[in-house]
């Protein structure tokens, strides 16, 4: 058993994001986690970046056939990835983290224009979008009010353009639809609504809310290793 996270928009290094889930979930199960590398955001090969969502989930189906078993962790605009990666025999569970499970024809773009209070991306004229109007500070403020100043410089620095075929492609498939799935509610994200947070969570198998902002694996790795570990005991149930 693997897990394998899917890191949301318009950051890049997942590695960082979710390291410190890692280091926790690995002292306490010896579970290994990988961070998926997505094209969108210019991590593998330049030319891969304007291939959008499509190249996203297909990097993520890479990632799946290299594994047995996988616990696959989408983060907001990771969970949109997985549905469109569509169904792979190697997940064992989806865990899902402010995130979305879009039906087929949902775009990233049209799930985030239902919000009332969006957050501003900007058009970079060359087909990418950025994070429009923010600074370190202020970005902080939005994504990760619960982390202290350090860690919210670090996030900032990660922040990058991404491929707008990422937000304005509609899915072609419903990855979740199927799968046993957990969701958590961030209950004090900023950046998400919790109202459509829920709406996304009612799909889902099950979900537990969390007090926590935009990125709880960064601010309270404990709270999200803990669900990770009941998955596991879940998974193991099931195996027996």
């Amino acid at each position: 058993m693997e897990l394998i996270f899917v890191h949301g928009a318009l950051v890049r290094d997942g590695e960082w994001w979710w390291r410190r889930a890692a280091d926790l979930l690995r002292e306490r199960t010896g579970i290994q986690s990988r961070a998926l590398a997505l094209p969108s955001c210019g991590e593998t090969a330049p030319e891969q970046v304007a291939g959008g969502l499509v190249a996203d989930a297909a990097a993520l189906r890479h990632e799946l056939d290299d594994v047995d078993s996988a616990i696959v962790v989408g983060h907001s605009y990771g969970g949109t990835v997985i549905a469109e990666a569509g169904r792979h025999p190697a997940v064992a569970h989806l865990l899902y983290v402010s995130s979305y499970l879009p039906e087929v024809g949902q775009s990233q773009g049209a799930i985030m224009s239902g919000e009332n209070d969006p957050v501003s991306i900007g058009d970079n004229g060359d087909g990418t979008l950025s994070v429009s109007g923010y600074d370190a500070a202020s970005f902080g403020a939005r994504f990760l009010q619960d982390a202290d100043d350090t860690t919210q410089r670090q996030a900032w620095e990660r922040v990058t353009p991404q491929a707008a075929g990422a937000f304005v492609t509609p899915t072609s498939a419903a990855g979740w639809r199927g799968a046993d799935s957990t969701y958590i509610v961030c209950g004090r994200d900023r950046s998400t609504s919790v109202e459509l947070q829920r709406i996304h969570a009612g799909r889902a198998t099950r979900s537990v809310e969390l007090p926590t902002g935009h990125h709880p694996f960064v601010s309270r790795p404990d709270l999200v290793v803990d669900q990770v570990q009941a998955l596991l005991q879940q998974v193991e149930l099931e195996e027996h």
